[in-house]
């Protein structure tokens, strides 16, 4: 990855006034003076889909987005995840569009969703570092995350995001000579991951007996060419090891992860800020607060399917997607 720069646009007049600053250390960038008032560009696509492939992620604030906008804008980084095959306990899903998630904490009736309820559960994994749809057959590539209405600032709901690449590059010689000579292949499930976070409530849940997604833990991130780690709380366990040693190799790579240096934490200001990310070289994580229960936050995610050449793993090819059973 380059130098940290600050670089200004200067394609149309739509675009003159837009600049792209590195956030911290190269990682993460704050796009400007980005206007959709004339529709989603090619022009605008180009300079984010940009951004994310050298900096992880970009945020762009005030974007004025309205659902199909968004859907427009994501539908040009690929093809569309959908909520469909996630919905499977009975859950009527309150947005107009299936290919948009609903990651806030508001229930159809529009009340707050109230943290003993199994949706309330469910969210707490969102608190833990992860990549989106890690645990799936075929796993995210880029997700587009709009703010549709934010609690008071000061009540929690940022979202931090994790430089894995940064990571990599800067483990410990031995370490990373290890981790490349015996090339794990890591399985990741979301019941896992929700576990961890809702130990009471999955107390019932075996992971280890549900379907366990194969990836590889080392890869290069080839829209970059970086090598980088593809980590993330879904992991169960490493292939090839004792559950033991699968456990300190990851409790050591996750200390290493999250050291401040590799860690950006976002506040969201405004309905319409927008955050993009590329899942196949960063982690993040929903940080909570005392909003869980008192306040509204209404955040609407598009997610797109990864079409590199590691996008299924060592998965079967199958459109199947693992929800909550």
């Amino acid at each position: 990855m380059s130098a940290t720069t600050t670089t200004t646009t200067t394609r149309s007049s739509l675009m003159e006034h837009v600049t792209v600053k590195p956030i911290k250390n190269n990682f993460g960038a704050e796009i400007t003076g980005l206007s959709f008032s004339e529709g989603v560009s090619g022009e605008a696509y180009q300079l984010i889909h940009n951004a994310v492939k050298e900096h992880g992620f970009a945020v762009i604030r005030q974007t004025g987005l309205d659902d199909d906008k968004h859907l427009e804008l994501a539908r040009m980084f690929g093809e569309l995840d959908d909520v469909t095959p996630y919905n499977k306990a009975g859950r009527v899903h309150r947005l107009n569009y299936n290919e948009l998630f609903d990651v806030g904490n508001i229930n159809l009736d529009g009340s707050i969703v109230s943290l003993d309820s199994a949706r309330g559960e469910a969210n707490k994994g969102n608190s833990l570092f992860h990549t989106d749809s890690s645990f799936n057959p075929r796993r995210a590539g880029y997700s587009l995350l709009l703010a549709h209405e934010l609690p008071p600032p000061g009540t929690g709901g940022s979202t931090s995001f994790v430089d894995m690449r940064g990571a990599y590059r800067d483990l410990d010689k031995s370490f990373k000579n290890f981790l490349v000579e015996k090339n794990f292949i890591a399985r990741h499930s979301i019941l896992h991951s929700k576990k961890l976070a809702a130990p009471d409530f999955y107390r019932d849940i075996d992971p280890a007996q549900h379907f366990l997604s194969r990836h590889l833990l080392l890869q290069t991130h080839e829209r970059s060419n970086v090598p980088t780690i593809y980590l993330a709380k879904h992991i169960h366990s490493l292939e090839g090891v004792s559950s033991e040693e699968s456990q300190a190799i990851l409790d050591t790579l996750f200390e290493h992860a999250t050291q401040e240096r590799y860690v950006i934490d976002i506040e969201w200001k405004d309905a319409g800020d927008m955050i993009v990310w590329d899942n196949t070289c960063t982690m993040h994580r929903a940080v909570s607060g005392e909003f869980v229960t008192k306040y509204r936050r209404d955040m609407r995610r598009a997610t797109v399917h990864d079409d590199s050449s590691l996008a299924w793993g060592f998965n079967p090819k199958s459109n199947e997607r693992m929800g909550l059973p």
